[in-house]
This record gives C-alpha cells, structure tokens and sequence, in this order.
C-alpha cells in the first residue's frame, strides 16, 4: 500500500498524519516507511530527530542520481533510514529538493518515485508520502506513485477552496497519469467538535457527496507536545484521546475497500 497525504493549503496537518498512522503501522507490527517530499523536512525532523540540513542518503540524492549519468544506480533501500521506533524508517527530505525539482521536471522524471516505491514494497507493509503544500513536480510524482490519498482539511471556507481546487488538481492528474489513484478520504483535522462552523462545513461536504472520513482528529496541544519531543503519539501518550482517534482513523482506513473506479469529484 502506497498512501499520500497531500493538500494544496499549509498548516493543515499532512506530516502529522502521515507520521502518526506510520507509527501506529509500525507499532502493530507491520514495516512502515515515511517518504518526506517536502523540502522543510518536518516529517524527517519528527521521526529521525534530525534536521534535514546535512543528511546524507535522503531522497534527493536518490532522485539527483536518476538525472546524472553513472554506470549503476544505487537501490533505493540505501537511501531508507531506520528510526529509533522499531519497524518505522524514513525516507528523509533534503533542502536540495528545491535546486533539484527543474532538473527533474525538464528530464521527465515523474515516474522514477513509482518506480523506486514498487521496489520497496518487499520490504515494506506500508508506505506514506509526505508532500510540500503545493502541486509542484514532487506533488504530482507522489500522487503518480501513490495507490491511495489523503487530504488533511480544516473546517473554514479558505481551506474548503483549497479542497476543491486540489480535487480537480488530482482528478486531472488522475485522468492523464495514475488512473488506479483512489482519494479514500477527506480528513477533518485540528477538528472543534463543539463549534457549530465546523459541523456545518463537514456537512456540507458531505451532502456533496464527497468522501469525507467518518472519523475526525481534534485540537490538542497534545500534537505539539509530540512535535516537541520528536515522538508520535502512539509511543509518547497511547491512551491520550487523540491517540485514539488516530487509531481509529487507522482502523476505519484499514477496513474500507479501495475501489479504483472512485471519483476525486
């Protein structure tokens, strides 16, 4: 299984999420990998304790070696560092993703992450992509090579904008590059289950048809705690309701059958 967690707005939560049901994946005894796409490197800092400034082996370097002539290509498990939570590793980001992106882009690189991921799905349960906010060559590479899609959504009407556009964004991506790519769900996070704004939004979304997940995350300091401490939430607080609601978002994913006829829109 190959999930990205992509939206086009910022702040919206994609690397908590892609870190956070890694960590649960892993925490159940599967192998899971975090691939960090985003230049900032949070997902890198969050899970190796280690700024991206400096990494050797990160993805960029497995992509530059893809535009550089060179006998032989290292595999892509080279470039896959093990984290101090047994069964996670990551993939880490490096600022070198900017320099690098209209290299790429110019030499028609898009596939090489798919095919760089197929390779380590024998080594891997579970793989998740973590995106920068903005469909950028290393967006839309993630979505080519990605069998599933999560967008992280914030109940206010900039970020439902945001949602549409990267719907069609996606839908359009589909069309021409990725046609089994399936968007499983609508994540409301950061969710205020007492405010009335936020169930009205979630609702109308909903009557649109629009496969908006049953479950929602809350609004906890908590999330920044584990920030902090550069620890997921399923090993710093287990039992913390947050943890739990992850869970159950892991779970309810888990259980949903993927169909790849399903409609972005």
């Amino acid at each position: 299984m190959r999930r990205v967690v992509f939206n086009q707005k910022g702040g919206v939560g994609k690397s908590s999420i892609a870190c956070n049901l890694a960590a649960i994946a892993a925490s159940r005894g599967k192998r899971a990998l975090v691939v960090d796409l985003d230049p900032q490197g949070n997902s890198t800092l969050y899970l190796l304790g280690k700024s991206p400034e400096g990494l050797k082996d990160t993805v960029a370097d497995f992509l530059e070696q893809t535009v550089t002539f060179t006998v032989f290509n290292r595999p892509p498990e080279e470039f896959v560092h093990d984290t101090r939570f047994p069964g996670l590793s990551v993939m880490p980001a490096s600022p070198e993703l900017e320099f690098l992106e209209r290299k790429l882009e110019a030499k028609h690189k898009i596939y090489k992450l798919r095919e760089a991921l197929k390779k380590l799905e024998d080594d891997f349960d579970e793989i998740y992509i973590d995106t920068a906010p903005s469909m950028n060559f290393y967006a839309r590479a993630a979505l080519v090579a990605a069998d599933r899609c999560l967008i992280p959504f914030d109940c206010d009407d900039f970020s439902r904008q945001a949602l549409y556009n990267t719907l069609n964004e996606i839908g359009d991506l589909r069309e021409d590059h990725n046609e089994d790519l399936v968007v499983e769900g609508i994540v409301a996070n950061q969710y205020q289950p007492r405010a009335r704004l936020p169930q009205q939004v979630i609702q109308e979304l909903l009557d649109e048809g629009l496969p908006v997940a049953s479950v929602r995350l809350s609004s906890s300091v908590k999330m920044k705690e584990s920030h902090q401490r550069q620890e997921p939430l399923i090993y710093m607080a287990p039992s913390h309701g947050l943890t739990v609601q992850y869970c159950e978002l892991y779970d309810a994913l888990d259980r949903a059958p993927v169909s790849s006829s399903s409609e972005a829109r």
